[in-house]
């Protein structure tokens, strides 16, 4: 009998374990739905990329939520200027056709809207590496007057009597506390996860595509030519460069030099991915160029030698009139017609 009792006792006290250690997931994770990890792969050839994930694990729930929040108005003052209006995704989520992106209250930014892919690569972001974490960039456009507009504090009591974003906050960090940090993570989830390695020059490189007589030529030149600055495979060396520009007299926009107070960084502004380079348009920090040749152009001919030039362009690059035909023919092959169209980064259904 005292076994007995004692067997009912041991059971009883697994089965009050067994129902606590249910309510506890059910509190953590909200409804028993565990967290679905997502894996972040590297394309065969890239390099590593930076540490970005040891502090933000990549989950299906924080990547979903990060991409309601990118393609979601409210998140600017006037509710029209979502991440999106910048950042379109069959621009590669640059600003199509614009130099310079518009704003809040019929404004314009100051810079053109460069695309948003293999950021996992970057440890500075702007034209000027003003921002050092991909988890504060939202920062900046949601708070400038001339873009968004907003304050976090609005941003998070607006989405925050949203009851779907209650429960997706909930699945992707455990409960329905929505904040400032838990919103920036997710942003920076969804960022991340945009990754551009499906060019035909990709499919060549794999061995898998062969390109025109006039694309193999043109990769040929630019190896000889571009690639100093616009290194493979991200098609950019991720340094800060004064590439002969005249000053903008609208904007007097002096780049990196306003970051680091250093007259040695006067025009300055980071070597941009050639990656997508021909759904990108218009280019440069100002979008001054509307075209691919007329940025070969500037190199051929227009290169401001100036003490702050570098030395890579300072003599101007000598391209003929057939080089620069064969020139764009190869940067067309890297369009990524695989990522602009990919549904993971499109707008959500609602």
């Amino acid at each position: 009998m005292k076994i007995t009792l004692t067997f009912l006792c041991l059971v009883l006290v697994l089965i009050i374990l067994s129902v606590t250690g249910s309510c506890n997931k059910k509190d953590l994770n909200g409804g028993n739905k565990s967290h679905t990890p997502l894996t972040f792969k590297t394309p065969d050839g890239f390099p590593p990329p930076e540490d970005l994930f040891k502090n933000n694990p990549l989950t299906k729930e924080g990547f979903e939520l990060g991409r309601k929040l990118f393609y979601d108005g409210r998140l600017s003052r006037d509710g029209n200027f979502p991440c999106a209006s910048c950042h379109q995704q069959f621009a590669a989520f640059s600003t199509f056709d614009h130099p310079l992106s518009h704003g809040i209250d019929n404004q314009f930014t100051t810079r053109n809207a460069p695309g948003l892919f293999n950021l996992a690569w970057r440890k500075e972001l702007h034209w000027d590496g003003g921002i050092n974490h991909i988890e504060v960039q939202p920062l900046a456009p949601l708070t400038a007057s001339n873009e968004m507009g907003e304050t976090v504090n609005s941003v998070i009591n607006k989405i925050n009597q949203d009851s779907k974003y209650r429960e997706m906050f909930r699945d992707a960090f455990g409960d329905e506390e929505i904040n400032s940090q838990r919103m920036l993570k997710a942003l920076a989830q969804f960022m991340l996860m945009m990754v551009s390695a499906d060019s035909r020059y990709d499919r060549m490189i794999a061995g898998k595509l062969t390109v025109t007589e006039a694309e193999q030529k043109g990769y040929e030149l630019f190896r000889m030519k571009c690639e100093g600055c616009h290194k493979e495979p991200l098609f950019t060396d991720l340094t800060y460069r004064n590439t002969g520009l005249q000053v903008n007299p609208y904007l007097n926009d002096f780049g990196r030099m306003r970051i680091t107070n250093n007259r040695e960084d006067s025009l300055k502004f980071i070597v941009p991915s050639l990656r997508n380079v021909f759904i990108t348009y218009p280019y440069g920090h100002d979008g001054r160029f509307y075209s691919l040749g007329s940025v070969i152009d500037h190199y051929r001919s227009q290169v401001v030698d100036a003490p702050g030039t570098d030395p890579l362009v300072r003599n101007k690059i000598p391209i003929s009139d057939l080089e620069k035909y064969q020139l764009q023919q190869f940067l067309r092959t890297l369009t990524d017609s695989t990522f602009i169209k990919d549904n993971r980064f499109s707008q959500p259904a609602e």
